[in-house]
């Protein structure tokens, strides 16, 4: 792997929350996709008192090449997880609650109608925060779809990830064209909320294909987008191809801005 540049280098502060979010979350028995999918700007956000909470386990039925959850044959599902999810989101007094998934294709629903009563419990004690979910595909099924969207979150996000090349070397359990139908969805939806995606640069992408990936997100809906760097997480994960740098980034960011994001 390609050594790290140093505009990806931080320089960590002890004084922060880290520890009061870790104890939570593990008294909680709660998961996080900043701790399962080894996530390095960990101690950054933990250290300012928010966390990504990862519902339906900590074992994912899909196995992403870039990404460092677990994959396997998943738990029983914790129908009390949405009540701790909520107690969580309480007592970090959030404002702006994110809350993800692994994937659970052996579930008659992927996992959807936790999805929607995690909504239900952080409204019922946080009435005044925004919630973003960020879903699986749910294997594209509409009606699982629909039962996330009318538990009413502020902004649905589903990951687009890569470009459309690299889609069945990174994420071959998914495809380029549902992840669009399922924003689309969602955009369309009778209330919509703010429809999300996001894509990790140095996959090996150019930067032809990068544009096109955001054009193809903008055509269906979505309004907010990230741009990430892509980081190997463990020696058996894809390798980083190549380090965007700030300014490449920031040409992307007017390119999206003037499409509309």
């Amino acid at each position: 792997m390609p050594r790290l540049p140093p505009w990806i280098r931080l320089r960590m502060n002890a004084d922060t929350d880290f520890s009061r979010v870790h104890g939570l979350v593990g008294n909680l028995e709660l998961h996080t996709v900043c701790r399962s999918a080894k996530c390095p700007n960990i101690h950054e956000c933990w250290g300012r008192g928010t966390a990504t909470l990862m519902l339906l386990g900590n074992e994912c039925t899909r196995a992403c090449r870039f990404c460092a959850i677990p994959a396997g044959r998943p738990k029983v599902l914790d129908l009390d997880e949405p009540r701790r999810v909520a107690e969580a989101a309480q007592r970090m007094q959030l404002s702006h609650v994110v809350l993800t998934s692994v994937a659970r294709d052996d579930l008659d629903d992927g996992g959807a109608g936790v999805f929607a009563e995690s909504i239900r419990a952080i409204r019922a004690v946080l009435p005044k925060a925004s919630i973003e979910v960020l879903t699986p595909d749910f294997q594209g099924d509409e009606d699982d779809l629909a039962k996330v969207l009318e538990a009413g979150p502020d902004v649905f996000n589903h990951n687009l990830e890569t470009v459309r090349r690299l889609q069945a070397a990174i994420r071959p359990q998914a495809s380029y064209g549902r992840t669009l139908s399922v924003l689309q969805f969602a955009a369309r939806w009778r209330s919509p909320p703010v429809v999300k995606s996001g894509i990790m640069l140095g996959l090996g992408e150019t930067d032809d294909e990068a544009h096109e990936a955001i054009r193809d997100l903008y055509d269906v809906g979505c309004r907010l987008l990230t741009i990430g760097q892509y980081l190997q997480p463990t020696r058996a994960h894809r390798p980083v191809e190549r380090f965007v740098t700030p300014a490449d980034f920031a040409r992307l960011e007017t390119y999206a801005r003037g499409l509309g994001f």
